[in-house]
């Protein structure tokens, strides 16, 4: 069969209070948050049942929820579907951390441990109300790029574009007066929409690149795998099974943009015709119809996802 499926994991802000509640009790759900929690003495599962969503929106508390979030979603796949895995695996910033777990490529309490410091070291890089980032709308990535470069050849700082999400919306990010500076002169240039978002630190930019180096020696204490299932990397949206490969990607991700648009036309490329979001979130599946216009699109989101899904495939 020519058709494939790709299941694809969500980054940050894809985070919601109560956001594993449709997948009612579902052992494996709850055994694999028990291990997370366990790995770095926290109770992931009892945050999502707080009033405020204060403590989910904490980048060291969202990084390992999301992971744990994604794989235990896809666990509860596994389970339903009799061990259909999908024909390759992607994921958005965070979640690229998922995809590898999904493939075997990195043990899961490794990947929880790992991505708290993750979080850490990107916390820890730029000082709070130093950095910024924003969504630019309707402007070709050229466009954006260039303005970026002009503000950086100025000197009023770092802005670089971070997140080619789909056609006509990317992220930029560096120090807050060049994000703003960028911001002014985008919509100019005829953006429809600059919106700032509400983080705490500008990811995948040169600003990262601390965060970056300690990443690295904290990754040469891992054992990577060769991945069971093909993975499409961020940093240049190429199918990778080299180990080295994957293991440099992560680092690169830090201070490098992610590549959605390409990474999801190097899906459609592979014949990939159904694509899965696994995990909280409708984020990916509104940009993933936009770049891959002919994709079916599925969430799994709870258990009644998990049926439609089998139902999706069991028709081909």
């Amino acid at each position: 069969m020519s058709n494939k499926f790709a299941f694809v994991f969500p980054g940050q802000g894809s985070q919601s209070l109560k956001m594993m509640d449709g997948f009612g009790d579902l052992p494996v759900i709850k055994n694999t948050f028990d291990i997370a929690s366990n790995a770095i003495g926290i109770d992931l599962l009892a945050m999502l049942q707080e009033d405020t969503a204060d403590s989910i929106n904490q980048t060291i508390n969202t990084q390992p929820l999301l992971l744990t979030a994604s794989y235990a979603t896809y666990l509860a796949w596994l389970e339903k579907s009799n061990n259909k895995a999908p024909d390759f695996v992607a994921g958005h910033s965070l979640g690229e951390y998922s995809a590898l777990v999904a493939s075997g490529v990195i043990d899961f309490v490794e990947a929880v441990k790992l991505v708290r410091k993750r979080a850490e070291y990107m916390q820890a890089a730029v000082k709070p109300g130093e950095g910024a980032m924003a969504a630019v709308l309707g402007l070709a990535d050229e466009i954006v790029i260039d303005v970026c470069q002009k503000i950086m050849n100025e000197g009023h700082g770092v802005v670089e574009g971070v997140n080619f999400n789909s056609v006509g919306q990317i992220v930029i990010a560096g120090n807050k007066a060049a994000v703003e500076e960028a911001s002014i002169r985008l919509k100019d240039s005829g953006a429809r929409k600059v919106l700032p978002l509400p983080v705490s630190v500008p990811s995948h930019c040169a600003l990262m690149k601390p965060a970056a180096e300690k990443l690295n020696l904290e990754l040469e204490k891992i054992d990577f795998k060769v991945p069971k299932i093909p993975i499409v990397q961020n940093v240049n949206a190429q199918v990778s099974t080299d180990v080295i490969n994957l293991k440099c990607g992560l680092v690169e991700q830090l201070h490098s943009p992610v590549l959605w648009t390409k990474s999801v036309a190097k899906l459609a490329k592979n014949h990939v015709n159904l694509l899965v979001e696994c995990g909280p979130g409708k984020v990916l599946s509104g940009l993933n119809k936009r770049i891959h216009e002919s994709a079916q699109i599925a969430n799994l989101q709870n258990s009644a996802d998990l049926d439609k899904l089998l139902e999706i495939l069991n028709q081909e």
